[in-house]
């Protein structure tokens, strides 16, 4: 693996083991339940993707690395909470440090499922997309059940596609000759459709069936 892929699996594994950690504490968990979350969101989508490639077992049993590292992220996570005195203003803030670790997880965990299919042969585009918009979207699955919350992939348009649109333009750059940067704009990419769907609040489009002409003056006359 290069070393980009591990600054990326890096970054996405704290990402979303921060964010893992403040959904368990906003459920109000102990805190083995706070570390249950904080793994099962920062391994998740690895383990799914490794699963998807034929390695067994998943690269997070490998090294002690895998598992210290959320269950780490979630200690500092709950003991910074505990020092807070959460007010309105708080809680926004915090749910702002929610969406940006979501999203720098999305990201991340992106970039290193679509490069490990980049690794396999003779596969362009399909394999590399599709691991990793699972790597991206596997570990918040898994913690959203165990969290009883409708998954935030099914809640939020700009999401998986925002991953989807990521490992594209990461694979189009990559098979240009740009293999460096490749990672950086498959990278950027999910974060700015996913920050602006924040900020902006982007929507995909919805079908909605058409009001009768009927109903319409119906409603009119009443």
């Amino acid at each position: 693996m290069s070393i980009s892929w591990f600054l990326f699996e890096t970054v996405g594994t704290i990402a979303f083991a921060v964010s893992g950690s403040m959904v368990g504490l906003a459920k109000r968990m102990d805190i083995f339940g706070v570390a249950v979350l904080s793994i099962l969101t920062a391994v998740g989508g690895g383990i799914l993707r490794d699963l998807l490639m034929g390695i067994t077992p998943p690269l997070a049993f490998r090294t002690t690395s895998g598992l210290l590292l959320p269950i780490g992220t979630a200690l500092v996570v709950s003991v910074l909470y505990t020092a807070l005195k959460v007010s309105r203003k708080e809680k926004k803030y915090l749910m702002f440090m929610y969406n940006i670790s979501d999203t720098v997880g999305l990201a991340a965990f992106t970039v290193t499922g679509a490069l490990m299919g980049l690794g396999a042969d003779n596969h362009p585009y399909i394999l590399p997309i599709t691991l990793g918009m699972s790597t991206g979207i596997g570990g918040g699955i898994l913690r959203d059940l165990m969290a009883q919350r409708v998954p935030v992939v099914l809640r939020m348009d700009v999401y998986a596609s925002a991953s989807l649109a990521g490992g594209l333009a990461l694979c189009a750059v990559w098979h240009s000759g740009y293999t460096v940067a490749a990672s950086w704009v498959g990278f950027s990419v999910v974060m700015l459709l996913r920050l602006g769907a924040i900020y902006f609040g982007w929507q995909l489009y919805h079908p909605r069936p058409l009001r009768s002409s009927r109903k319409k003056s119906k409603s009119c006359d009443e």
